[in-house]
């Protein structure tokens, strides 16, 4: 990253401040959901019974820091074994079609994530990292889904197939 984008990116961070937000649910669920940008999404899980089936949600804004965060959490807790990719993407940084990339493809040698559209798709995890990520989970696209009926409705039928 050169000196301008850090600055842009500092820059963000003061006058746009973006809540980290993650909710844990049950330890014992193997399903994490990601809300993308969809940040009332994330709240309404919260607050609603689907927190008590799975073990976290949270958001992804970026494609490099945030995914970065994403395969560090889940490689962690080898107890997830399901994501649930829904909400609205990152308007500019598809995040969420770069995390799908990441799982499909990998990333070359200069840690960029193979056929991702973003901006900025480079990472600091190491290659064993994503290796080990994509052999540990399935991810269930949802992307634009955002009704939690809707993820309650999928969180049953993975339940119901276990």
């Amino acid at each position: 990253m050169n000196i301008i984008e850090e600055i842009a990116g500092e820059l963000c961070r003061i006058i746009l401040p973006i809540e980290e937000e993650v909710f844990f649910g049950d330890s014992k669920s193997n399903i994490a959901v990601c809300t993308l940008a969809s940040m009332s999404l994330l709240k309404e899980i919260s607050k609603s019974s689907v927190i008590k089936e799975i073990a976290i949600a949270g958001r992804l804004l970026s494609e490099n820091k945030g995914i970065d965060s994403l395969v560090r959490y889940v490689t962690s807790n080898e107890k997830i074994d399901t994501i649930i990719l829904c909400g609205n993407d990152t308007l500019g940084h598809n995040s969420g079609d770069s995390l799908l990339c990441l799982y499909k493809n990998g990333m070359d040698e200069n840690n960029k994530i193979i056929g991702s559209a973003s901006p900025h798709p480079i990472l600091m995890v190491s290659k064993k990292q994503v290796l080990k990520f994509q052999g540990q989970v399935k991810i269930i696209n949802k992307i634009g889904k955002t009704s939690v009926s809707e993820l309650k409705g999928i969180i049953e039928t993975l339940r119901q197939t276990q």
